[in-house]
């Protein structure tokens, strides 16, 4: 073949450091925004970012020139300095990602459900916790883990 096409629909699931609710306000879509645009630059356009004060959810066309290691430690880094550099008016040096991430693979027949779902998290919140909802996406990827070192 003479050219390499892909086609990859990734969700990426992490939380701020002890779920710690960072994010209010104008500091939620900031740093949605922000995470859209380092995914983009990294060669992973989002189709969207949402999330609420402890969690971000992040969908994107994935590129088959960089690894999801990479990606999601691009992610991270880069938004935990510029968020840490962010606020004059607040201290937020403490800020911290967890170190572990989920990440999903999603059909592209899926694609516009998952945008709806990522949309209404703040409204889905209000039912489920964090945890809940991270054990109910592990076992619809179907996905088994050991408890003992997932929250830690």
């Amino acid at each position: 073949m003479p050219q390499s096409l892909d086609c990859i629909y990734l969700h990426l699931v992490f939380s701020t450091l002890n779920r710690e609710p960072w994010f209010t306000g104008v500091h939620l879509s900031e740093m949605h925004a922000y995470l859209s645009g380092v995914s983009r630059e990294l060669g992973a356009p989002t189709l969207r970012v949402g999330g609420v004060a402890d969690h971000v959810h992040l969908l994107a066309r994935f590129p088959r020139t960089i690894t999801v290691a990479k990606w999601v430690e691009g992610l991270k880094s880069n938004s935990s300095k510029w968020f840490k550099k962010s606020s004059e008016t607040q201290d937020h040096a403490g800020f911290a990602w967890q170190q572990g991430y989920g990440v999903f693979s999603v059909s592209p027949s899926h694609v516009d459900s998952l945008v709806n779902y990522i949309k209404g998290q703040a409204e889905h919140h209000k039912k489920e916790t964090f945890q809940d909802e991270y054990r109910r996406l592990l076992r619809k990827y179907g996905m088994t883990v050991d408890e003992r070192y997932m929250w830690g």
